[in-house]
């Protein structure tokens, strides 16, 4: 039996590890394995009849490959945010699926486990409706991948962003200032909430729920007040908005219809 993993979006510390846990335990089991470079890119530009591409865009993992990958972060296989549905040819795009299935066929893939967020996580589901067998493994800061409780890279997420909330206090407390902290996260408010709750800030504005300018004003004037250091904080969500308004985005979509908030 042969399997492939590949990982998409951003990186994380616990990507590596999960990579080094699946290779390990297929490798176990007497399976072969094959990691895919760069996420779903890997599959869109990989030439099978060319030995040089496959090398570029294709690894064979065993024992003595995935040995030392868990010692350090991010992933090892690199990343991407391709989307073999919508691949950008001339002035349009075109959907690559039955060529991905073709490659996966001819490789002799049994199962295929992606590694990302809703975004990469989503072209997985299109291959399993295709009917081919995907078993994906939810990461994001986000934490916001549907029927899951545990998303690789939202605690270090959480954590980091208490480190940096308690650090900033120094300085909103020498100058008395209102701290107003940015999380991203999109439209989840899962990164703005529970930093917000471990760190107690003072409020947090989540993208679920729209919020009032005016009367956030006035909250976080009387939190400032009260204060003894004479200084206020809130954390906001990425795609936080204000109750009537809307979220302000820019630039061109990327390749799964996101653009800039």
């Amino acid at each position: 039996m042969k399997i492939a993993m590949l990982t998409g979006g951003g990186d994380c510390p616990g990507l590596n590890t999960a990579l080094k846990g699946l290779a390990a335990g297929a490798l176990a089991l007497g399976w072969e394995v094959i990691g895919v470079r760069r996420g779903w890119q890997g599959l869109v530009e990989v030439d099978l009849d060319s030995p040089e591409s496959r090398a570029t865009w294709l690894r064979t993992l065993d024992a003595e490959s995935i040995r030392t990958i868990d010692r350090t972060g991010g992933t090892f296989l690199h990343s991407s945010r391709t989307n073999p549905a919508a691949v950008k040819r001339g002035d349009g795009t075109v959907d690559l699926t039955p060529q991905i299935l073709a490659k996966l066929e001819a490789l002799q893939v049994a199962v295929l486990f992606p590694i990302g967020g809703d975004d990469t996580l989503s072209y997985g589901d299109r291959l399993h409706r295709e009917g081919f067998p995907v078993i994906g493994i939810p990461k994001t800061m986000d934490n916001d991948v549907h029927g899951t409780d545990y998303c690789l890279g939202f605690a270090t997420a959480v954590s980091r962003s208490v480190e940096y909330l308690h650090n900033l206090r120094t300085c909103a407390a020498s100058h008395e200032r209102f701290a107003v902290v940015e999380c991203m996260g999109r439209n989840a408010g899962f990164t703005s909430l529970i930093p917000a709750y471990l760190a107690s800030v003072d409020r947090a504005l989540i993208a679920e729920v729209p919020f009032d300018g005016e009367r956030l004003a006035r909250l976080l004037s009387d939190d400032k007040r009260k204060n003894p250091s004479g200084y206020a904080m809130v954390t906001v969500s990425e795609g936080a908005i204000q109750t009537g308004g809307e979220v302000v985005q820019s630039g061109e979509a990327d390749a799964y219809g996101h653009r800039k908030l």
